[in-house]
């Protein structure tokens, strides 16, 4: 007899704040396997972060200098929005706290973020644009993410950070120029997701850029694109191959 795999086609509910702790950690530790997986690590740069379920103003994060490739749900530290390591051994990354801290401050709604130093979102971020509706994809952040255009080196101020989330606005993303991509979402799950899938839209409009001049989707077709696509459920859904994927390959991350 042939085993069918099980699909869940709507994020899980959970009996105790515990229980959904556990799940996000666990769901932390495998967006960073894959982050590093895809090539999305770069030295010591880049966080992804995840809102307590219990304590709203606190959230977990990679410890500093930890590689992605590494890290396990128990490794995972717990900050305050004042930056302070309150659960774990590691220090937190001071540009982890800056941003993150203002952007689950500025987003009720926002359960985990993502920021890395990908190669084609970085890329993309130095021409200081917004992606055009170039493929079905990139639809899904059609009139739904926006660009911080201002850099001023590396974001250790929780005021830039406080500029970042204002930029952020509603949507499911930003460009920050010349530094990389922000996406949020509101499982751990949906933010990885909305980065892994604007990272290959930004290599996407690169390369057709080098080849010559792409054709927009027209505004009807990419507004009807953008909610079959772009919806919260639809990017929960469209990590969770991903997340079988490297559980299968690296079940030790949910240790």
């Amino acid at each position: 007899m042939t085993s069918v795999m099980k699909l869940n086609f709507k994020p899980p509910v959970f009996n105790s704040n515990d229980e959904e702790r556990q799940h996000l950690k666990q769901k932390l530790a495998g967006a960073f396997r894959l982050f590093s997986k895809f090539g999305f690590d770069e030295g010591v740069a880049g966080h992804i972060t995840a809102r307590d379920p219990e304590k709203k103003d606190h959230f977990w994060v990679n410890p500093f200098g930890m590689h992605f490739s590494q890290i396990k749900a128990s490794d995972l530290i717990l900050c305050d929005h004042e930056g302070n390591v309150v659960e774990g051994e590691l220090p937190v990354n001071r540009a982890a706290f800056a941003i993150h801290s203002q952007i689950h401050a500025a987003r009720p709604d926002v359960i985990a973020a993502a920021h890395a130093h990908s190669i084609y979102g970085k890329s993309w971020s130095s021409l200081g644009r917004l992606l055009d509706p170039i493929t079905q994809d990139a639809c899904a952040f059609y009139n739904d993410h926006s660009l911080f255009d201002d850099y001023t080196g590396i974001v250790l101020e929780v005021e830039e950070g406080r500029r970042i989330g204002k930029t952020l606005g509603s949507s499911k993303a930003c460009i920050l120029r010349n530094h990389g991509l922000l996406t949020v979402g509101n499982t751990v799950d949906e933010a990885a997701w909305w980065f892994i899938t604007m990272e290959r839209s930004c290599q996407a409009q690169l390369i057709a850029e080098s080849a010559g001049t792409p054709v927009l989707i027209e505004t009807t077709s990419a507004e009807v694109t953008s909610k079959q696509v772009g919806s919260s459920d639809a990017g929960w859904f469209q990590f969770q191959p991903l997340w079988n994927r490297i559980l299968k390959e690296q079940p030790d991350l949910v240790d």
